[in-house]
Parts: structure tokens; sequence; C-alpha cells
């Protein structure tokens, strides 16, 4: 099997419909991957909800990324 063949084949088993049993974690599609400019949109702080808790991803002036709860 070609790479290609591969990725092709990798593309059409994430795919599945995934509403009837979640995968274990050792099964589990890989993270999905988000530039952060395409978070911040241009500001330095961002807030994330997450199941009931505020968390707070600041970019700093060195360019590093700090998230806090």
């Amino acid at each position: 099997m070609s790479s290609a063949d591969f990725k092709q084949a990798a593309h059409a088993t994430s795919t599945v419909d995934r509403t009837e049993t979640a995968p274990k974690p050792s099964t589990a599609l890989p993270p999905l991957e988000v530039d952060s400019t395409c978070l911040l949109q241009g500001q330095r702080e961002l807030r994330i909800h997450h199941q009931g808790q505020c968390y707070r991803l600041q970019a700093t002036r060195q360019g590093k990324l700090i998230l806090t709860k």
C-alpha cells in the first residue's frame, strides 16, 4: 500500500459515524491542530469555557501562550 493509499484509507476511516459508540482513547483520532492566530484573532486574550469552568489563554509579549484557570 503506497503512502497516498494509506492517507486515503485513514481519511475514509475518520469519516465514520461516531454517534453510536465513542472510540477508546488508544484508537482515537489524532488531535486537531489550530493556529493560535485563528483562535486569538488579533487579540492577546481568549476565554475558554470548559465543563463549567472559565479558562484564560493569553499571548505574552515574548510570543508564548499561558493557559490559566
